[in-house]
């Protein structure tokens, strides 16, 4: 079966900039409630946890390849298990859009280290014989 693949690297330190300069518009205009709530600790909200997110949806992206279509980075998000791992769930226009491009089975991977955070995406492509 076919699929595609999407990876992308972000350096926390554009997070960081973002949050210190738009703050909480920033995170809901890329992020959803429950994304906040996994990436809030003692601390307050860890910006390598929200730049591993980021490259989840950017790499989300690339494996839709919406074109002129209009999505909002909050139609992809990246859900924390209890047990650890992390699975996408899509939402509206970006739901619709994998549908009508026949992806599926949606899988992703972070990971941070340093000052970077990167993410993996895979969905299988079902070919449609119309």
């Amino acid at each position: 079966m076919p699929s595609r693949v999407g990876v992308d690297l972000v350096a926390v330190e554009a997070v960081e900039d973002s949050l210190a300069t738009h703050g909480s518009h920033y995170l809901a205009r890329i992020y959803t409630e429950r994304e906040i709530a996994d990436c809030t600790g003692p601390s307050g909200v860890e910006a390598q946890r929200l730049a591993a997110r980021f490259a989840a949806k950017e790499a989300t992206l690339k494996v839709l390849r919406p074109g002129q279509v209009g999505l909002s980075l909050r139609e992809i998000e990246v859900r924390r298990a209890p047990e650890g791992w992390v699975e996408l769930e899509l939402s509206g226009p970006a739901a619709a859009l994998a549908r009508d491009r026949g992806l599926e089975s949606f899988a992703v991977s972070l990971t941070h280290e340093g000052g970077y955070a990167c993410a993996v995406v895979i969905a299988d492509l079902h070919l449609r014989n119309d």
